[in-house]
């Protein structure tokens, strides 16, 4: 309950922090904003400061800012000539429409970066956490046969000292079928064993040498610069499986899937699966279960996925904005936002269609982690 709670704290502060950087950005270039809201619908409660009313409304699927002349058909009121945004140079909308993306990139970052930062890193060890007692139905591994027990340490094979799990991995597969001197510690004392090494690898049918142990891993503390690295690829990671799923979810037959949902079929692959709030929270809720590290990342990705699909480049979208700035810039000609108008509600209604199959899924069938 407290881990749902919190999962719907976070998702709104990301949705805050999102149009938090489409209201500085318009103030730091000097246009008006004349609403900042979390949330869509009836007003709940609102209060202003300057010339913005900052609110909540009844339906909290998101948030926005509304800037002066940023809207389809908005008539720009006489005194706030000069500071509409469609009255702006490239750079300026450029830096509005693009500065909640920004925003939801650098939380991405900061989280993952806290998280590395903190929980260290695993390391695997030359301990063993496991000996498989058979490669197949009948068929010891080599370990076993070997007397390889949970616990043990290995220290050398064929007297060549080992310094992780890495070296070990590399000089087991590379004698696939030979025999070889395992040297462990057990209980504190050395031991000799000797091992005929397995020659196959499951996955590929390659001749590759094989034990049949598992590693202990261990966490290890690392500095804020590896930190800083490690977050950088897993962002990138995050982003290009974001990406895919985008795609895999925008294709004809995944889209079939989906509108099945609301003929009553529930049953949708995992990689096609949209998640609402709903989820989300859910999610949150088994914090206990899946540990508040998991949590963390999946906050993470949640704000890639953010920032991700309001780049998508359709109007009314952020990215839209700012094709629509672009070809402006490039071709000289203002947009007649008229023409958007269909553009607009159909990604409307995309959206609508996504949201509505989340929810249905999230109820009829809960994710679990």
């Amino acid at each position: 309950m407290v881990g749902g709670i919190m999962m719907v704290v976070a998702i709104s502060a990301f949705i805050v922090v999102h149009e938090a950087g489409h209201y500085w950005a318009a103030r730091a270039t000097g246009m008006k904003a004349t609403e900042f809201f979390l949330g869509f619908g009836p007003r709940l409660w609102s209060f202003r400061r300057g010339e913005t009313e900052f609110g909540v409304k009844a339906l909290l699927f998101g948030g926005y800012v509304r800037i002066a002349g940023m809207s389809i058909g908005e008539r720009i009121d006489p005194a706030d000539a000069g500071r509409a945004y469609r009255e702006q140079p490239f750079w300026k909308k450029s830096v509005v429409v693009l500065s909640g993306v920004t925003l939801n990139l650098l939380t991405a970052y900061l989280l993952l970066f806290g998280l590395f930062w903190y929980s260290g890193a695993a390391e695997l060890t030359t301990a063993v956490e496991r000996v498989s007692p058979e490669i197949s139905p009948g068929v010891p591994s080599p370990a076993s046969v070997a007397g390889v027990l949970d616990g043990d340490v290995m220290t050398a094979i064929d007297g060549v000292a080992l310094d992780g799990w890495e070296q070990a991995v590399q000089l087991i597969m590379s004698r696939p079928g030979e025999t070889v001197t395992l040297e462990v510690v057990r209980d504190g004392l050395p031991r000799s064993l000797t091992a005929t090494l397995g020659s196959y690898h499951p996955q590929t049918g390659e001749a590759v040498g094989f034990l049949g142990v598992s590693p202990v891993a261990r966490r290890v503390s690392i500095g804020p610069i590896t930190a800083a690295g490690r977050a950088a690829v897993a962002e990138w990671a995050i982003l290009s499986g974001a990406l895919d799923a985008i795609a895999r979810i925008v294709r004809p037959g995944s889209l079939l899937e989906l509108g099945g949902v609301l003929a009553g079929q529930s049953d949708v692959p995992e990689e096609i699966r949209p998640v609402s709030p709903i989820g989300l929270v859910r999610i949150g809720s088994q914090a206990s279960e899946v540990g508040i590290g998991n949590i963390i990342f999946i906050l993470a990705v949640v704000n890639v996925t953010l920032a991700l699909f309001n780049s998508v480049p359709l109007y009314p979208l952020d990215g839209g904005h700012f094709v629509v700035a672009l070809y402006e810039k490039v071709t000289g000609r203002r947009v007649d936002h008229r023409n958007l108008v269909p553009i607009a509600a159909l990604v409307v209604l995309f959206m609508l269609f996504l949201g509505l199959v989340a929810i249905v899924l999230d109820i009829v069938n809960p994710l679990t982690l």
